[in-house]
């Protein structure tokens, strides 16, 4: 192909005016093309790079080699899939929920795509999918791992104490995209009991230990992190529990606010360290995990967080 159609080729594809002059068109498709060329190298150099190994629930976790992620113990993997949200369905039996009966739920992953239901999931934390369930007054919560099924449905039996609100909190990963959390709602017949909660740092005694818990800074501030160092005592018999040394579910008191986090930094000793920032002024409620000998022990705590 000749410069003259080279150019003509250029010129329609970046709708270039054909009557300047071809100086003017030539230093303009130099100028198009080498930006272009930039763009693709760009591009290349922001991909991950081989041997940059990552953790998909914690991307900023890299490794140069194989292995798990330090702070929750999943698999890393060589690339990280775009961030899609796959929507979780939840139905329940019997419609009206009671306090006190077994009920049932159920949950269906929907493809972002195609709307059908995934059928194909990865562990997380040794499981295909975990739930946390908070009762509006903040006096339940349960970590559960509801049952797959045939269809790639989740069936998960439950009996709710209180009436009112619930709120829930599902963690999955289907295959080809990342580790997923939806909140969801559910309500049980009856009067609603509002929360009645106030700051409390007392140590926490569970079935085979005691947690105390220290903040950094003491007073925590919405939008800014604040540390929390956890000492469990006794700390001997610490096991890491669904692959990870501790699993923390912090809820703001009016519900809204539900996360769900790993420590930055722990080793089997008796101190663990989590970062948290939490979003919005207000009082939270801290459930977190610890297994001791083969007990699973829930510590509760409650953190005032102020406006800056």
């Amino acid at each position: 192909m000749n410069l003259d159609n080279k150019l003509r080729r250029y010129n329609y594809m970046m709708q270039l005016p054909m009557n300047l002059p071809r100086r003017v068109q030539i230093i303009l498709v130099l100028i198009l093309f080498s930006a272009f060329s930039w763009a693709q190298q760009s591009h290349v150099i922001d991909s991950p790079q081989p041997g940059d190994w990552v953790c998909p629930m914690h991307p900023d976790v890299h490794s140069d080699k194989p292995g798990t992620c330090p702070r929750c113990g999943m698999t890393l993997i060589a690339q990280v899939p775009d961030r899609i949200e796959y929507p979780i369905e939840m139905s329940q039996s019997p419609s009206l929920l009671k306090p006190g009966d077994v009920s049932t739920l159920r949950f269906r992953v929907l493809d972002p795509e195609t709307g059908e239901a995934v059928n194909h999931f990865e562990l997380v934390h040794e499981k295909l999918m975990h739930i946390f369930l908070v009762s509006e007054n903040l006096q339940f919560f349960a970590h559960a791992h509801p049952t797959p099924e045939a269809d790639g449905s989740f069936q998960l039996p439950v009996q709710l104490p209180y009436s009112g609100m619930y709120r829930l909190l599902a963690d999955y990963y289907p295959v080809g995209s990342v580790p997923q959390l939806e909140a969801k709602t559910i309500f049980v017949s009856g009067r609603s009991q509002p929360s009645q909660i106030y700051p409390s740092l007392n140590p926490s005694k569970s079935e085979n230990l005691t947690a105390s818990l220290r903040l950094d800074p003491e007073q925590p501030l919405a939008g800014l992190e604040t540390k929390l160092f956890f000492k469990v005592d006794p700390a001997d018999g610490l096991e890491p529990y669904l692959g990870a040394w501790a699993h923390m579910v912090t809820v703001s008191e009016d519900l809204i606010d539900l996360l769900h986090l790993h420590p930055f930094l722990a080793d089997g000793g008796p101190l663990v360290q989590f970062n948290v920032i939490f979003p919005r002024p207000g009082l939270y409620r801290i459930w977190t995990q610890f297994q001791r000998k083969g007990v699973v022990n829930t510590v509760v705590f409650t953190v005032s967080v102020k406006a800056l």
